[in-house]
């Protein structure tokens, strides 16, 4: 983040406002209604500010800026509409350690203030740096439509509760659970809408009920995270990790999905690698089942789709076997993201009338597959984890009739900003794959609809190896 997030409180003490026309208007509306102290610095004032300038909290300085008009400042905002004095009220605070912003002149800005949505005192700010005003404005209208009106009445009715709470549910991971059964439960309906005495004795039984004392049992979700972009993720995904207290995760989960987290969440790396294991199956699979069995909430965070050669099935009959509540939120798989994002159709009529998933991991060598079955026939094959056996793959699959100038496609990185796609025929694969570097993670397609792999918009570098006759040329 360039700038950040953070809520000031300015109530006891002064800051600096210079302007005295609409510019400097909304900033003095802001500043009131944080129950702001105001130094107001201008020659004239409009009739609007003039009026909002008659109250207690605001003192006008009826004149041009002065350096010295900073010092000992909460803030400065230079709200002028005339670049020179705003540049001077920005050069003086910044002199002054002074946090500054100057209305649309982000570089001169040690601060902006955000797009604000008001539910006080639940306060929601939008930003986009500067770079984008209009599009924060949108967002804003968009979530002040969802939100409900009451949203700070039930904000304020959660924190006249908040020290009951917490003396009688002294645990932590139990307490914020109670919280958020609250939040989504019948009494903050009846706040919401308006019968606040019926919440309050329906609340006082929450709080005193066996249901508060009692310890939740824990319990693990093996999510798919899908293939790699993180607007891929499935809104249940993104709840069980905002909900997780534990999170197990492999190398193909990127940073950008796991900061969907609760901050405060654990985090475990468990990722696995060919010949390189940070935790062997079997310690993940005890990892799971001791954080659960501690009363946890427990994600298992896999690539794709936990039970498309995930080994999900294998950690749920682990942890059931041990009483532990196990839920399964799959994912968008890699064919199907990879295979969308290089604008490849797995199925087509007349070329492609099935797809097969089939993985090219190999203990000894050589994928223990059917590939009579699967050079035969309109399908498509999709390898996951082929790149160290493509050349065997491709081997055994012209041994048994399949073209050897059938089109291929191997898409790394599907789906994310480094996309990258290398075309070519079933013959020539292991050539392909060894001189671009191809190293994964990586998804092979095999059939004739590879021959209609087509660079994507989105990807940072996409490179076609091999123009085929029945490819079209963009």
């Amino acid at each position: 983040m360039r700038y950040f997030p953070a809520f000031l409180d300015l109530s006891s003490r002064t800051s600096l406002l210079v302007g005295g026309g609409e510019l400097a208007l909304r900033k003095l509306r802001l500043l009131l209604k944080a129950d702001a102290r105001v130094t107001l610095v201008a020659p004239r004032l409009s009739a609007e500010m003039a009026e909002l300038a008659d109250d207690r909290r605001v003192e006008w300085m009826c004149r041009p800026f002065m350096a010295a008009d900073v010092q000992g400042r909460a803030l400065a905002i230079a709200a002028s509409g005339k670049a020179e004095v705003d540049e001077d009220v920005a050069a003086a605070a910044q002199a002054a350690g002074v946090a500054i912003n100057v209305v649309d002149r982000p570089d001169l800005c040690s601060f902006i203030t955000p797009a604000i949505i008001d539910r006080n005192p639940l306060v929601i700010g939008i930003s986009s740096g500067g770079d984008a005003p209009i599009l924060t404005r949108q967002l804003r209208a968009k979530i002040e439509a969802l939100l409900p009106a009451r949203l700070g009445d039930l904000t304020r009715f959660a924190g006249s509760f908040r020290s009951a709470v917490g003396a009688t549910i002294t645990e932590g991971a139990a307490r914020r659970r109670f919280w958020e059964r609250f939040f989504s439960g019948p009494v903050a309906d009846e706040v919401l809408a308006g019968r606040e005495t019926a919440a309050r004795e329906a609340m006082l039984g929450l709080i005193n009920g066996r249901a508060a004392q009692d310890r939740e049992p824990g319990s693990v979700a093996i999510v798919g995270a899908g293939p790699g972009d993180p607007d891929l993720l499935t809104f249940k995904a993104m709840r069980r990790l905002q909900e997780a207290d534990v999170i197990l995760y492999d190398k193909l989960v990127g940073p950008e999905i796991i900061d969907y987290a609760r901050r405060d969440a654990e985090r475990i790396y468990v990722g696995k690698a060919k010949a390189n294991h940070s935790k062997s199956q079997d310690e993940i699979n005890a990892l799971m089942a001791e954080h659960a069995l501690a009363g946890k909430r427990v994600v298992r965070l896999k690539g794709g789709d936990p039970f498309i050669f995930g080994r999900g099935g294998e950690e749920m009959d682990y942890l059931e076997s041990r009483g532990v509540a196990v839920e399964v939120v799959p994912g968008v798989t890699a064919a199907a993201g990879c295979a969308a994002a290089a604008g490849i159709p797995l199925t087509l009529r007349g070329t492609a009338l099935a797809v097969t998933f089939l993985t090219g991991h190999a203990r000894d060598g050589e994928p223990d597959l059917d590939w009579a079955s699967l050079a035969s026939g309109k399908q498509t094959l999709a390898v996951y984890m082929g790149v160290s056996t493509a050349e065997i793959v491709a081997q055994r699959l012209i041994e048994h009739g399949l073209a050897a100038s059938t089109p291929v496609a191997v898409i790394e990185n599907g789906t994310r900003s480094d996309q990258r796609v290398v075309t070519g025929r079933l013959h020539e694969l292991n050539d392909r794959l060894q001189r671009e570097g191809i190293a994964g993670p990586a998804l092979i397609i095999i059939g004739e609809v590879a021959a209609r792999a087509l660079a994507t918009e989105g990807a940072a570098l996409t490179r076609e190896l091999a123009v085929l006759p029945q490819a079209v040329a963009v």
